[in-house]
């Protein structure tokens, strides 16, 4: 027996914390929890110290910190609490660790995966805003500080499933001509476009397939989440912007696909649970238990595809063109999304103000390289303080 892989949850309460840490606990004399961290939600963070028993826990909101201090020396558990940005830093560059599951939601993530980055981990990255927002920092601190890179997004994974494997395990792109993102098309797949103005959060939050958490539910409603999948892809597979393609799959059985010159496809396939990737990325290059029910494809019948609606989810073209700026137009485009998302989900703004928000940030402030994280930090928060005036003035008209 070896050594169990000691792990750090970043974003432990959360969906892909408990996925992540549902497979762990399948696996004791494998894996080892050595750290949590979360934003606030400390009474959450409580039970999984109590269960878990991590020599670290990290919270970025110091208030939930200091209860969850005391809650920790008030129940007698050795568990040290960490605060603020440079204690989910600190729990994800711990000595100790090997392995730090990136799962943090949204820009908030960016410092503690970089410094997972900059410690040489083996990083499980669900947080796409890493590479959305600095994707060319990040992709140099992994190389530079000999880091592992495994993502667990399904598609992502999908893809890393069926690409070549490289002379050293990793994947390589020898061969490939194209990869194809699938998407379920969210709860609006079919919506007529003229009824997407009145919809509610609650509405557009009840996705179909995959159970996640609102910001992301909201992205995959207006299909963003997509969008920025495919910036993602670019930094993770090296790949251009041509060689991306998106292709609705309501079923949510094929993850994603890779086509290769010679003609040839090939699909990673699985029931729609994100404990597959995780288990996959967790125990790669091995293979082990995720607690999934097997798929039977006879009894799903049928497979469909689709290409994606522009008129029914223009956050698609903005990603594209995001993209294909380059610089600081990711960082841009993600930075608006996320207030213009968390302003619809407190009902301030309509749901397409969400799309019409990001266009408007992309088109008033110009994209710039990307030479330093702070280049990349000050774009996200000019366009957070213009998204913010941008979403007072739709607010008027809801």
């Amino acid at each position: 027996m070896t050594d169990p892989r000691r792990i750090t949850v970043l974003g432990a309460t959360g969906s892909i914390g408990a996925s992540t840490l549902d497979v762990i606990a399948r696996h004791p004399g494998r894996f080892a929890v050595a750290a949590l961290a979360a934003h606030r939600r400390w009474p959450a963070m409580l039970e999984l110290i109590e269960r878990f028993r991590p020599a670290c826990a990290a919270m970025l909101d110091p208030q939930a910190a200091r209860q969850l201090d005391e809650a920790v020396k008030r129940e007698g558990l050795p568990t040290r609490i960490v605060a603020g940005a440079e204690g989910l830093c600190e729990a994800a560059a711990l000595e100790d660790v090997d392995t730090v599951v990136a799962g943090i939601v949204g820009a908030a993530g960016l410092a503690s995966t970089l410094a997972a980055a900059s410690a040489g981990k083996r990083i499980l990255l669900a947080n796409k805003e890493t590479l959305v927002i600095a994707g060319g920092i990040f992709m140099t601190a992994v190389r530079d500080c000999g880091a592992t890179l495994l993502p667990i997004d399904s598609e992502h994974n999908a893809i890393f499933q069926c690409l070549p494997a490289g002379r050293d395990g990793s994947r390589g792109r020898d061969g490939v001509r194209r990869i194809l993102l699938t998407a379920s098309g969210g709860p609006f797949r079919t919506t007529p476009a003229s009824e997407l103005a009145r919809v509610t959060p609650e509405q557009a939050c009840a996705h179909p397939r995959w159970r996640m958490g609102r910001k992301i539910s909201i992205d995959s409603a207006t299909m963003m989440n997509k969008g920025l999948e495919t910036i993602e892809a670019r930094w993770l597979f090296g790949l251009a912007p041509d060689e991306i393609e998106i292709l609705v799959h309501p079923e949510s059985i094929v993850h994603s696909l890779v086509e290769y010159r010679d003609g040839s496809v090939l699909a990673q396939l699985g029931n729609p649970d994100m404990r597959t990737p995780i288990a996959h990325a967790l125990a790669w290059p091995d293979r082990v238990e995720a607690g999934i029910t097997p798929l039977d494809l006879a009894q799903v019948g049928a497979l469909s595809f689709a290409a994606p609606d522009p008129e029914r989810f223009p956050c698609l073209a903005l990603a594209r063109q995001a993209l294909v700026a380059g610089g600081t137009a990711p960082a841009i485009l993600n930075a608006a999304n996320e207030i213009a998302v968390a302003a619809f989900l407190e009902r301030e703004i309509g749901f397409l103000d969400i799309a019409d928000i990001c266009a408007e940030a992309l088109s008033q402030l110009p994209a710039r390289p990307v030479t330093s994280l702070d280049d990349a930090l000050e774009a996200d928060r000019a366009s957070r303080t213009l998204s913010l005036e941008l979403a007072s003035r739709h607010a008027l008209s809801v």
